[in-house]
């Protein structure tokens, strides 16, 4: 009763601070989470007593319409039930049951619902099941009947952060892979699946010893039967339950002999550790990096090309060579000339009757074609593959598109998304300007040529950070504006998502504290414990996705001969009259600044937007100092696809006293805007906060939402047909038009 009730009041201490009453003591914000998990991973006999309080307050919280406590709290319960040793029946069907009724309410709430409904149902037929997946995947331990891999690729910029958080943070997520070997992975499936079969009748002690006894191969033939004997009874359906308990004593009846299972006495259930998930932690330097690490972690599916061509600089490549190159070592190419019709039944006789071959091999020998050349995939399977990879909630799904071309389907079966990326950014809304950037080369990318899309699932998340003091000139940009001007996006997902605000934005300050505490025996404990566990909470729970539009910009600048520039932008344009002019204006400039006031006069047309979504455009002249762009809304009810534009206008007033200016806020809301200096007088553009994406010498410039670049080629392959057409026809009309940047939270946008 003693531990029910401490376990019970730090639940409620958690939902209180998602109330808003947070606790006395500000160092603990964040943590209550982490520390009841804590609690139970040290007696985890108790796990089942917070599953079943977890489970009394999800019931009173939906009796009661509390609705933003239910995805914090299934959260909370969903992963206390995959590292519990083990859960009863009756307890995970209970869990199982308010899933389901999370079916009747709006999204995200039945999207969550169904997903952890659709595990559990997995669970309860074979229990172990999703630690077992998750570590499989997170380790990348080869494994037949579950073949996914995942990694967590950690970037973080280094002007934008201190030395001293960037080699604390390296070093944590070194430390944290330290101690995980595959074969100690193996060993904790092994252990927890027997557990979570057979509960408190298995000696969890007897079988670690034989386990630490026995060679690397034999741990891995037993790894190997219990990820067959999981993964069978999963899929076979709850009357499974009672075969699966019996296979998995089998096996730890084999892995035991008869006189070491009755000695020890019984010492009830143990605690098996959640390794670690596989984290590399990157310092963002390069353009490409992003994309030359995606590369890299799925280059295993190629590893039969010769090894000289492995053994090239990432650098020399291009897509086009990757795919070639692994193409190559596939089937070799022969100009031989055929004489055979290509039907089966012409085939010679001789032919029919191999002597070497037998079995199955005859048939896959008789029918084997080494004169024919690989065909290219089709212009129709390239845009599957790539609506599948810019696909995003909210998308129309493609039904009508699958079944209109019979052969699509069939065509992207062979590949299968056997990878997941996970890329985290730690930074501020200034390394999320750079993954814009690079989200939308790489979507350029596979437009050109198909390789990742097909093969990779990616997965983008975001911690924010913030030093108290920026180590360069890149980021002191905004010298007026505090930690929320460059946390907009991490403020917009923390009013969204509350559970996000708990955990993930209060690390904002945590981190750069913990970093740079001075060396204490307990320091490292702590950032490693802490900042590591986290993270890996974070991506593990967090797969509801906000998505972001991203709106791409074309600058054109003063000197004619001097060709546009292109890019895109996430957070915010701002634009500012440009000091440094040319010393022939600058008497004129002195004197029309006397007669018009400060600023330069600009044309502004725009496409408003209203409440019926018809577009109407409209223009306007005014004098102004500059203008920003906010694409973020300070408001979660705001549109997100909808720019706001705050134009800072120059009012001219005539008294007796003589002329007088005033600055005057002009707000609109609009998708496009064209700007442009009547006088032709330049100024600055600087996209998403950041210095180092500063344009000079501007005359004008075009915003508009950023296209996804594989809408755009099929576009114009349909205008080459349908010139005059106006409406997206065909292929397009199925695929998404905007580029929109996805960032996982834990429950996406609530309603």
């Amino acid at each position: 009763a003693e531990v029910e009730s401490d376990i019970l009041r730090r639940v409620r201490t958690l939902l209180r601070e998602l109330d808003g009453h947070h606790p006395a003591c500000q160092c603990d914000r964040g943590m209550l989470r982490w520390t009841l998990h804590k609690k139970i991973d040290q007696n985890p006999s108790n796990s089942s007593v917070l599953v079943r309080i977890l489970v009394k307050e999800l019931e009173r919280a939906e009796r009661s319409d509390f609705r933003h406590y239910i995805i914090p709290l299934l959260h909370t319960l969903m992963y206390t039930l995959i590292k519990a040793p083990c859960i009863s029946e009756e307890l995970c069907g209970r869990v199982y049951d308010f899933c389901k009724k999370l079916l009747t309410l709006p999204k995200p709430f039945c999207t969550i619902g169904l997903d952890y409904a659709t595990r559990l149902k997995v669970e309860r037929t074979a229990p172990g099941t999703l630690y077992q997946r998750m570590v499989i995947s997170e380790q990348s331990l080869k494994s037949d009947p579950y073949p996914y891999q995942e990694k967590i690729f950690i970037f973080a910029d280094p002007e934008l952060l201190p030395e001293a958080i960037c080699n604390a943070l390296l070093t944590d997520t070194e430390a944290a892979q330290v101690s995980q070997s595959p074969r100690a992975c193996m060993c904790h499936v092994i252990t927890h699946a027997v557990q979570a079969a057979l509960g408190e009748g298995c000696d969890l002690g007897a079988l670690r010893g034989r386990l630490q006894d026995m060679p690397t191969s034999e741990v891995e033939h037993w790894f190997q039967q219990v990820v067959v004997a999981v993964e069978c009874a999963g899929s076979e359906g709850s009357t499974a339950r009672g075969q699966h308990t019996a296979r998995l004593e089998e096996i730890y009846r084999a892995l035991l002999s008869s006189s070491q299972t009755g000695n020890a006495p019984l010492g009830g259930l143990q605690d098996t550790p959640l390794p670690n998930p596989t984290i590399s932690f990157h310092l963002w330097t390069e353009e490409n990096q992003l994309w030359k690490e995606l590369v890299l972690f799925i280059r295993p599916l190629s590893q039969s090309c010769e090894p000289d061509c492995l053994g090239q600089d990432l650098d020399s490549f291009e897509i086009q060579d990757i795919i070639s190159d692994c193409e190559c070592c596939e089937q070799t190419r022969f100009s031989v000339l055929s004489t055979d019709s290509g039907i089966e039944r012409d085939l010679p006789v001789a032919a029919e009757e191999p002597l070497a071959p037998c079995g199955a091999e005859t048939e896959q020998s008789r029918l084997h074609r080494r004169g024919g050349i690989k065909k290219k995939p089709s212009p129709l399977e390239s845009v599957a593959f790539l609506q599948a990879g810019c696909s995003s909630p909210g998308v129309k799904p493609s039904v009508k598109l699958q079944k209109r071309s019979g052969a699509l389907q069939d065509a992207a079966a062979p590949l299968q998304r056997l990878h997941t990326a996970r890329i985290v950014l730690l930074g501020d809304d200034r390394i999320l300007g750079r993954l814009a950037q690079a989200y939308h080369s790489l979507r350029k990318r596979e437009t050109r040529r198909v390789f990742l899309t097909p093969r990779l699932n990616l997965q983008f998340y975001y911690i924010p950070v913030v030093a108290g003091q920026p180590s360069t000139s890149a980021a002191v940009d905004h010298p007026s504006s505090g930690h929320e001007e460059l946390c907009e996006v991490a403020g917009y997902l923390g009013r969204a998502d509350p559970w996000y605000e708990s955990n993930i934005n209060t690390l904002c300050h945590m981190i750069p504290k913990l970093a740079t505490m001075p060396p204490s025996p307990s320091k490292h404990l702590v950032t490693d414990l802490f900042i590591t566990d986290v993270i890996a909470y974070y991506v593990r729970m967090g797969v509801q996705p906000v998505c972001f539009q991203v709106y791409a910009v074309k600058v054109f600048f003063n000197d004619p001969a001097q060709e546009p520039a292109e890019d895109v932008f996430l957070t915010e344009l701002c634009t500012q009259g440009q000091d440094s002019i040319s010393h022939r204006e600058l008497s004129v400039t002195k004197k029309k600044t006397t007669l018009d006031g400060p600023g330069i006069d600009l044309t502004v047309t725009y496409r408003k937007v209203v409440v019926s979504d018809r577009e109407k455009e409209l223009d306007m002249s005014l004098r102004s100092t500059g203008l920003v762009m906010k694409a973020i809304p300070s408001q979660e009810a705001e549109d997100l696809e909808c720019l706001n534009v705050t134009i800072t206008e120059i009012i001219r007033t005539s008294n007796l006293s003589g002329r007088s200016f005033s600055a005057v806020a002009n707000r609109l809301k609009t998708r496009n805007i064209t700007i442009r200096s009547t006088e032709q007088r330049p100024f600055t553009v600087c996209l998403d906060k950041d210095s180092r994406r500063t344009y000079r010498n501007v005359i004008s410039l075009e915003v508009s939402p950023c296209l996804e670049p594989s809408y755009c080629l099929q576009k114009t392959r349909t205008m080459k047909f349908s010139p005059h057409e106006t409406e997206d026809v065909g292929l397009v009309k199925y695929m998404p038009k905007s580029l929109l940047l996805p960032i996982n939270t834990f429950a996406g946008v609530m309603q």
